[in-house]
C-alpha cells in the first residue's frame, strides 16, 4: 500500500479514535503529561514533535565525532538541496537549529515532516513561511539522531 495511502487511513483512524471520547465527563487516569491540550498534541509532543522519537534525546557533554561525520554525510545528501547551514534557502537554515529546536524535535521533523506540517503548530508555521512541504527522505533513527550531533558542530 502507498505510503500516502497508509497515511490517510492512519489519520481517519485518529479521528475516529478521537471522536469515540468526545462527551466524556468521567475522570480519566492518564498522567498530565500525556493528555493532549488545545493543539491536540501532548505536552511533549508540543516541545519534541511527533514521530518514531518519543523520548528525549538527551545530548552528552562532548560531540559524538564519528556520528556527527555519518550524520554529516547524511545531511549533504539528503537536505542539502533545500537547507543551506547559515541562511535560508527552500527551508530554513539549520547551522543553529539546535538553538530554537529541541534534539528530539529535529529528529522527529526529519523523520516525520508530513504528520509534523500537518498537526505541529510551529512545523505549520514553517510551512507559512517555506511554503513546500518537507519531503520524506526514508531516514533512519540512527541517520536521524546522527544528524542532530551533526548540527551540534554547526553552531
Amino acid at each position: 500500500m502507498k505510503r500516502s495511502a497508509v497515511m490517510a487511513l492512519s489519520a481517519l483512524l485518529l479521528v475516529t479514535l478521537a471522536a469515540c471520547g468526545e462527551g466524556d465527563t468521567g475522570t480519566t487516569d492518564r498522567a498530565p503529561e500525556t493528555e493532549a491540550g488545545e493543539t491536540g498534541l501532548t505536552p511533549f509532543e508540543e516541545e519534541h514533535g511527533i514521530g518514531p522519537f518519543t523520548d528525549e534525546i538527551v545530548l552528552a557533554d562532548e560531540v559524538d565525532e564519528e556520528m556527527a561525520r555519518m550524520g554529516q554525510e547524511v545531511y549533504e545528501f539528503n537536505c542539502e538541496a533545500c537547507h543551506m547551514l547559515d541562511e535560508s534557502f527552500v527551508g530554513p537554515a539549520l547551522g543553529d537549529v539546535l538553538d530554537r529546536r529541541s534534539p528530539t524535535w529535529i529528529a522527529n521533523m526529519i523523520m516525520n515532516p508530513e504528520e509534523m506540517t500537518q498537526r505541529h503548530p510551529v512545523a505549520r508555521e514553517l510551512l507559512q513561511q517555506y511554503p513546500m512541504v518537507m519531503p520524506y527522505q526514508n531516514i533512519s533513527e540512527e541517520q536521524a539522531r546522527a544528524m542532530v550531533e551533526y548540527f551540534r558542530t554547526t553552531r
